[in-house]
Parts: structure tokens; C-alpha cells; sequence
């Protein structure tokens, strides 16, 4: 006879009751996932999280209330799930995952751990502790009414890397500064005003006109004469952004005829950009101000789901500015405000000026709800698809200490059901991408750089750290000296960041051997000279890992994926117009994200592919054919909500 603990076997009851188990993220999924091991057993767990809650976590994070608003989300979650369970035995970290404390020993005292993530920098790093304590990893994350779990096993099934996880969606810079066409680039525009007027300045935000813009045809000189704009309030100088806001004493009125109505009068000398566009029409700020109905609203609902007039937009754009100048005076000289799109006085300067600048280009204005949905770029955050994720999780759970884990799936929560009626779609692990650069027995990638333009800190930032989601990297050249090019430890190697890498005889054909020692990961890589790549690009990858899209799978390999058959759709899926223009900016933010491999959603008639793009980074997932083509069609793409 079957001894049952609860619903458990006996044998299965102990497993869970003395496993430890790590919980990294406490946030939508973890607040659920937290709650379901009490409840089912779990005794021992570790969680960590960084973030402290927000007051529009409430709405789904039902471990939080009020009056935790501003404390540790672990710390509240610890306390709030001791009350399901006061014999559980939980701690918790207010802290990042990626700090080196929790290095591969601290990895190896857990049985299981666990991700409720929201970015991909520190999925990448969890994964890769995993793998370096072999130790089982079950992956997750919801985008609107879409979820996806997977089981992560080294040598057993494929790593969160194995397969290429394409960039943001992203949009020409010049659109953005020049020829705006729908709300989101008016959005972007707005975003950025923000940075650099308040925030910390870039060069690729820029938001004046562009007088790069490859559709033009004109002499700059002869036109720049015709400009009306003035040389007094908000005249069209080339010199910082900010600068030239803290001349004027952050006065909303100069700025408001400077963005609107001198940029914009200076965008129309640009005679050919109208040719086929509707032309721009300039604001001034006396005239809207003769209006009788500054506060004219239209909607119903919710406040923030109404929408302004012009002028209410315009009043609301010089109270915003007046804030944050205020905010900026308080943190001292030299201070920087930070985006966020919970901060109601940087969300209403955004909301203002993303309008006024919708107004000016002829598209309908948008409501404060509507733009900081997309300002975000955020999915929305549905509180019972954490809660079927988080439930999916612990039945994983349960396999892989069962000791079933060739039972364990990747399952997919879909947004409509598909034609067998079914919502979750169980898919059989794929087994590790040979050519994977994070888990292949002898990782390796070649790299197309320049090496008489690359510099030593370039390597080490932007390809190392940024493209291959390393830590705290050491490069040592293949040269037969073992001569060290990047220490991770600080100041060993500083002087060597502003060298080129031809400085140390890098050359055509060189091999870097690169360690990270807290993720106990080494890469090869090999660097392929080349004196001219594409326009603002700084380096390729070659090859098949990581950029190189999977090949489509042979009909026969197709099967391979699929638990006992079941071709079943995974996800409704979504297509996106953007161009992938090499000058793009990007949009970047989220809350959840979906996990696992990029998957290619095919339609078995027609062989359309198309991309479901997730909720943080627009990755796109492929790993089935669906059938239900006649249904993708009604989708719409993906929208940030929250």
C-alpha cells in the first residue's frame, strides 16, 4: 500500500519536506510560487530579490500590502509566507544574485532552484551557476495571458543559451528625431527628452532634428538660414540638450517653444522629408494658452484613462518640467533623475510631451494609461497567469525529486486554447545545442573586429559582459607568454583599458582564453580581423553561437519535440513590422519575461513563420508548429500594459 502524506507518496512528502530549495525573484511569479512550496511542503527555502515593493505591485503581488510599500520584497514575502507555514524554515536576501557572495558553492547547497526573474542578464547568470553546480534549474515567466516553464538539466536538456535570443524591437534613430508615424516612436522621443533633460545623457538619444537623415537632400547652410526659429526663447543651437535647459533656468516656456515650435518650424526647411508626408504643424505657447478650454477632456473612466486637450497638455507639460526642476535642485549640483515609469511626475512630463508631439505630427493623442503602458514596453502583469505558472513550477518540482526527470516538460500556457481545446501545451526538452557557447563541453566563439579600433575596455564591456552576459571576466592572450589582457581584479589591468587591441599583437587569427571564476565558465575566442564592418557596428559574432538562427527542423525532428506526438500550439503568436535598421534605437524595459529557447511558431500548411516576442526584450520563441493559423491572424502584437 501507498503511504500518502497529504497528496503526496510518503517517500515523496519527505523528499520535499527536508530539500532546500533557492527561489530567485520575489516578485509576481515568486509571490505565488513562494506560497504554493508552503503549502505544499516545502520546508527549507532561500529566497532572494533585490527590489523593494512598489505600490503597483499590489494589484498582483498578493504577498504585499499597503504598508509594505518601500520595504524588501523578500523580507515581506518571508513574513507574509511564514503565516501559511510558521514551521517553514525560509530566509531571505534583500540582495542581486549576481553579487559574487553567491558564488557555485552557495549554488550547490540547494536541491533545486528556482527563477521568477524579469531580465535576461540575470537568467543568463543563474543559468550558467546551474550549470557550474549541476544543479536542476526550472526556468518560468508569464507575458499577459501567455507562461512558459521549462526544466534546465546540465547534459540532459537544453541551457536557458542554447538557442539565440534576437535583440528589442527597435526603431531608425531618425524616425524617432525627424518623421515620427505612430504614437510608440512619439513615446521614444518623450523617454528620451526626459534623460536628457533630467537624466543621464546619451549621444544615441539624441531628440533634435537630425540633420543626418539619409532621405535628405539639401545644403544644411542654406536652409539653417531660412529657419524661423528664435534667437532668444529656444533657438536651434548644436550644444547639449541639458546645457542649454539649465541657461535658461529650466523654463518651461522656452523649452515648450524650443521642442515644439522652433525644432518643429526647423524639421519644415527640410523640404524633402514633406514631399510625401503629411507636414509637421508647430505649437506656440501664447496661443495655446487663448484657448478656452485648456482642461477639455474626452474618455471615460479612470483618470488616467482620459485625454487632454492640447492645452491641457501644454499646462501639463510646464507643472511636470517645474517638478522635476525642483526634484533635480534637491539632490544637489551635478545630480541625475532616473526613469521611472511609477514616478508620477516623470510620467506625466512623458505623458505631455509624447501627446504634443503625437498632436504636431497629425496622430491622435493617447491617454496617461495608454503611454505609460508603452513607455515601459511592458506586457500586462495578470495575476492568475503567475499563478498558473507558479503552480506548473511546483508540479516540475515534484518530478525532479520523484527522480522522473525525463518526465519533466516544457509547458506553455496559451492565450485561447488551442484545436485539441487545450490552454497548457506540454513539449518534450530538447537536449543541449552542441554549438551553445555557455554549455557545449568546450565553449567557443569567433569574433569579426576591428583590432586596430577596438579597445581593451570594449572587449571587456561590451562583448564580454554585455554580449556574453559575463560577470566579472579574466582574458588571457594565447600568445605563448599567457600575457593577461583583462584582470577582474581591480586596477590589476585598468591601465590597459584604453588600448587597442592590436597594442598587444591581437591580430587576425588570435585566440582569447576567457574566465569568469563566479560563474565557473570558460570561452574561447577567436578574433577575426576586419578593417571595415557595417556602419555602427563595432563587432560581429560569427558563426553559430549566439547570433545564428536555428536551422528550421526536418519533419522528422519536428516529432522529436513533442511528448508522445502532441504537435499542439504552443502561444498565439504575434508579428511585428519594425525594420531592423542597424542605426535603431531601442526600447527596453519590462516586468515579466518569458523564459527558454527562441521559438519559431510555423504554420504546418502555409510554412508562414512568425514571431512571438516576449515581454521585456521582444525575444522571440520557436520551438513548434502550430495549427491553428486561422486564428493567428486575430492577434494583436504585443503591447506593454500594467
Amino acid at each position: 500500500m501507498v503511504q500518502l502524506v497529504g497528496s503526496l507518496r510518503k517517500e515523496l512528502a519527505d523528499s520535499v519536506s527536508d530539500c532546500n530549495v533557492l527561489v530567485v525573484g520575489a516578485g509576481g511569479i515568486g509571490c505565488e510560487l513562494l506560497k504554493n512550496l508552503v503549502l505544499t511542503g516545502f520546508k527549507n527555502i532561500e529566497v532572494i530579490d533585490l527590489d523593494t515593493i512598489d505600490v503597483s505591485n499590489l494589484n498582483r503581488q498578493f504577498l504585499f500590502q499597503k504598508k509594505h510599500v518601500g520595504k524588501s520584497k523578500a523580507q515581506v514575502a518571508k513574513e507574509s509566507v511564514l503565516q501559511f507555514c510558521p514551521t517553514a524554515n525560509i530566509k531571505a536576501y534583500h540582495d542581486s544574485i549576481m553579487n559574487p557572495d553567491y558564488n557555485v558553492e552557495f549554488f550547490r547547497n540547494f536541491m533545486l532552484v528556482m527563477n521568477a526573474l524579469d531580465n535576461r542578464a540575470a537568467r543568463n547568470h543563474v543559468n550558467r551557476m546551474c550549470l557550474a553546480a549541476d544543479i536542476p534549474l526550472i526556468e518560468s515567466g508569464t507575458a499577459g495571458y501567455l507562461g512558459q516553464v521549462t526544466v534546465i538539466k546540465k547534459g540532459l536538456t537544453e541551457c536557458y543559451e542554447c538557442q539565440p535570443k534576437p535583440t528589442q524591437k527597435t526603431f531608425p534613430g531618425c524616425t524617432i528625431r525627424n518623421t515620427p508615424s505612430e504614437p510608440i516612436h512619439c513615446i521614444v522621443w518623450a523617454k528620451y527628452l526626459f534623460n536628457q533633460l533630467f537624466g543621464e545623457e546619451d549621444a544615441d538619444q539624441e531628440v533634435s532634428p537630425d540633420t543626418a537623415d539619409p532621405e535628405l537632400s539639401w545644403n544644411p547652410a542654406d536652409t539653417e538660414a531660412r529657419a524661423t526659429a528664435s534667437d532668444q526663447d529656444g533657438d536651434i543651437k548644436r550644444v547639449s540638450t541639458k546645457d542649454w535647459a539649465r541657461s535658461t533656468g529650466y523654463d518651461s516656456v522656452k523649452l515648450f517653444n524650443k521642442l515644439f515650435k522652433d525644432d518643429i518650424q526647423y524639421l519644415l526647411t527640410m523640404d524633402k522629408l514633406w514631399k510625401k508626408r503629411k507636414a509637421p504643424l508647430p505649437l506656440d505657447w501664447l496661443e495655446l494658452q487663448k484657448l478656452a478650454c485648456p482642461q477639455e477632456v474626452t474618455g471615460t473612466g479612470l483618470k488616467d484613462q482620459h485625454v487632454l486637450g492640447v492645452a491641457g497638455y501644454s499646462q501639463l507639460f510646464s507643472r511636470s518640467v517645474e517638478t522635476l526642476r525642483s526634484m533635480l535642485a534637491d539632490k544637489g549640483d551635478g545630480a541625475e533623475l532616473v526613469w521611472d515609469k511609477d514616478d508620477p511626475a516623470a510620467m506625466d512630463f512623458v505623458t505631455a510631451a509624447a501627446n504634443l508631439r503625437m498632436h504636431i505630427f497629425s496622430m491622435n493623442m493617447k491617454s496617461r494609461f495608454d503611454i505609460k503602458s508603452m513607455a515601459g514596453n511592458i506586457i500586462p502583469a495578470i495575476a492568475t497567469t503567475n499563478a498558473v505558472i507558479a503552480g506548473l513550477i511546483v508540479l516540475e518540482a515534484l518530478k525532479i525529486l520523484s527522480g522522473d526527470v525525463e518526465q519533466c516538460r516544457t509547458i506553455f500556457l496559451n492565450k485561447q486554447p488551442n484545436p485539441r481545446k487545450k490552454l497548457l501545451v506540454p513539449c518534450a526538452l530538447d537536449p543541449p545545442s552542441a554549438n551553445c557557447y555557455v554549455c557545449a563541453s568546450k565553449p567557443e566563439v569567433t569574433v569579426k573586429l576591428n583590432v586596430n579600433k577596438t579597445l581593451v575596455l570594449a572587449l571587456q564591456d561590451k562583448i564580454l559582459k554585455e554580449k556574453f552576459g559575463m560577470v566579472a571576466p579574466d582574458v588571457q592572450i594565447e600568445d605563448g607568454k599567457g600575457t593577461i589582457l583583462i584582470s577582474s581584479e581591480e586596477g590589476e589591468t585598468e591601465a590597459n583599458n584604453s588600448k587597442f587591441l592590436s597594442d598587444f599583437g591581437i591580430r587576425n587569427g588570435s585566440r582569447l582564453q576567457v574566465d569568469d571564476f563566479l560563474q565557473d565558465y570558460t570561452l574561447l575566442v577567436n578574433v577575426i580581423h576586419c578593417e571595415e564592418l557595417e556602419k555602427d557596428v563595432e563587432f560581429e559574432v560569427v558563426g553559430d553561437a549566439p547570433d545564428k538562427a536555428p536551422t528550421p527542423p526536418s519533419s522528422q525532428e519536428e516529432q522529436k519535440n513533442f511528448a508522445n506526438g502532441n504537435k499542439d500550439s504552443a502561444e498565439p503568436s504575434t508579428s511585428s513590422n519594425a525594420p531592423a535598421e542597424q542605426d535603431d534605437v531601442l526600447i527596453v524595459d519590462s516586468d515579466e519575461e518569458p523564459s527558454s529557447s527562441t521559438m519559431d511558431v510555423s504554420t504546418e500548411s502555409g510554412g508562414l513563420k512568425r514571431k512571438l516576442h516576449d515581454a521585456e526584450t521582444g525575444e522571440a520563441s520557436a520551438k513548434r508548429q502550430r495549427l491553428d493559423q486561422a486564428t493567428a491572424d486575430d492577434d494583436d502584437d504585443i503591447i506593454a500594459l500594467d
